[in-house]
């Protein structure tokens, strides 16, 4: 799925919420997107301790609310498609074995949108000692200033409520990330200020230790350099680090997922081993496996205006659209360790749209249909897209023509049902040619259909319930044209924008 990427969503209230999580400071802020704690929840550890609520750990947590939404028969994750026999059966099985988790698989395979779908398994409320940084918990606070504040105020100490949202980090690996980055670094300030060097308090704490008690992500890991491989080993491993000559210790509680593409798992980068057996389940995704299950997709995520002229697009085009990337994934031409992503299938339906909205605008036309005239204009979308290996420079046309062809053919084959072949093309046989273009308006279409009567029985068959609109019915008109030239029934002749379709000679 998927896929530019955005912070994971803020849930509403669910039934993974904690039953005894008691409750905030209504005057102290709520989680980023401003959604304030409940107003019932506990004040102090001590009311926390009277509520009943009870601390565990990351992993028995996301565990227990798997295994919730399994037995009731839910998605653990929402919002992905494709993987229901393949890749969710292998999280399910390590979110109940509790075990950390790296997503292999090519660029656009969902793998960071299954990640970030993991926050919702986490209960809705946390509590942590007020004024931490790194989400203490009031049972077992980790940082010198939680463990001071509690040793000094005891069941007295304020606690705060953090949001599931804001216990999720994420880091791109790139090869300038720095320990201090992950782990921290000693505050120049607060040496300053009077404290000493090795004072634990002089630290400012990095990414890993502000999700205590959360979930971490590391996307692209081979990409992370070797040596700062080895510190977040040993922060969350050992427990310990060192920072500037003076060992810290840390006992975090982080689930660690995170990403990688199988090339550079093998080949750019490596992941050290120690890290790698940190690992207790490594998932391998992959592309949508048929064309319905990638429209399915594009469906989801395709940003398409709802302003302006009104769009339909044919069931028969958007296959179309999903079965190039089907072809561009088995065609020798195309780089396969590179990976077609969804991307490519998101970014040519918008793109065939916004071609349909535009000859709309210009005709004046009530409605925007994407027609197979519209697909030349996939050329600008596709190439960005795809690493082409052909033999000779500038073939990138040629690759995506192909490519374009082979998905209207199938989809032809699939679609359009001729009792009569021979009956449809005999008017092209009498000397007719029929007109078609990206920047002609609809109502040519319906003139030029007058004057080859065989085409519109399988035109209007193929627009169904839709063929009443002059836009939808050119649409059908285009499909069944480019189908008989495909099927070497019509020869097509095409200059700049324009396409005649006539006999073969």
């Amino acid at each position: 799925m998927p896929a530019a990427e955005v912070p994971p969503p803020r849930s509403a209230p669910d039934p993974l919420s904690s039953a005894g999580a008691a409750a905030a400071r209504t005057d102290q802020p709520g989680p980023a997107g401003g959604q304030p704690p409940p107003a019932d929840l506990a004040r102090t550890i001590g009311e926390l301790r009277e509520s009943g609520w009870c601390s565990v750990p990351v992993a028995v947590e996301l565990r227990r609310n798997a295994a919730a939404r399994i037995a009731a028969g839910q998605q653990v994750v929402e919002g992905v498609l494709g993987f229901d026999d393949t890749v969710v059966p292998q999280l399910e099985n390590a979110l109940l074995a509790g075990h950390d988790m790296i997503f292999l698989g090519e660029r656009g395979q969902a793998k960071t949108r299954l990640i970030r779908a993991l926050v919702t398994l986490l209960d809705e409320w946390l509590p942590v000692v007020q004024g931490s940084e790194i989400n203490d918990d009031p049972y077992s606070p980790t940082s010198r200033y939680a463990r001071l504040r509690v040793a000094d105020e005891a069941d007295g100490t304020p606690v705060d409520w953090v949001h599931r949202s804001d216990r999720y980090g994420e880091k791109l690996a790139t090869p300038d990330t720095s320990i201090a980055d992950l782990i921290g670094e000693v505050d120049p300030i607060k040496v300053a200020e009077g404290r000493y060097l090795s004072d634990e308090l002089t630290l400012h704490y990095g990414l890993v230790p502000r999700v205590n008690r959360g979930i971490f992500a590391v996307n692209e890991l081979p990409d992370l350099a070797e040596r700062i491989q080895v510190g977040l080993l040993n922060v969350l491993e050992e427990r310990d680090v060192q920072i500037r000559g003076h060992r810290v210790r840390l006992p975090l509680d982080v689930v660690l997922v995170a990403t990688a593409n199988p090339e550079d798992y093998t080949n750019r980068g490596r992941i050290i081993t120690p890290l790698k057996d940190r690992f207790g389940a490594q998932i391998r995704t992959h592309y949508p496996r048929d064309a319905a299950t990638e429209m399915a997709v594009v469906r989801a995520e395709a940003s398409i205006p709802s302003e302006g002229v009104p769009v339909f697009v044919p069931e028969y085009i958007e296959e179309v659209v999903a079965e190039i990337s089907q072809q561009a994934r088995r065609h020798p031409h195309v780089n396969q360790r590179s990976g077609v992503s969804v991307r490519l299938s998101i970014a040519n339906f918008e793109t065939l749209v916004a071609n349909a909205r535009r000859r709309a605008l210009r005709s004046g036309e009530p409605e925007a249909v994407p027609r197979v005239s519209d697909l030349a204009a996939l050329v600008s979308s596709t190439q960005g897209k795809v690493e082409v290996e052909a033999l000779e420079e500038g073939r990138e046309d040629e690759v995506v023509a192909q490519l374009v062809a082979a998905a209207v053919l199938v989809v032809f084959r699939r679609r359009v049902v001729l009792s009569d072949p021979a009956g449809v093309v005999a008017d092209f046989e009498a000397g007719k040619v029929f007109h078609t273009g990206d920047d002609l308006p609809s109502a040519d279409y319906l003139a030029a259909l007058r004057q080859v009567p065989g085409l519109d029985a399988p035109a209007r068959a193929l627009a169904g319930g839709r063929c009443e609109s002059p836009a939808a019915l050119a649409a059908a008109v285009e499909l069944v044209l480019e189908g008989l030239h495909l099927t070497k029934r019509l020869n097509k002749d095409s200059s700049g924008s324009r396409t005649l379709y006539r006999a073969r000679r």
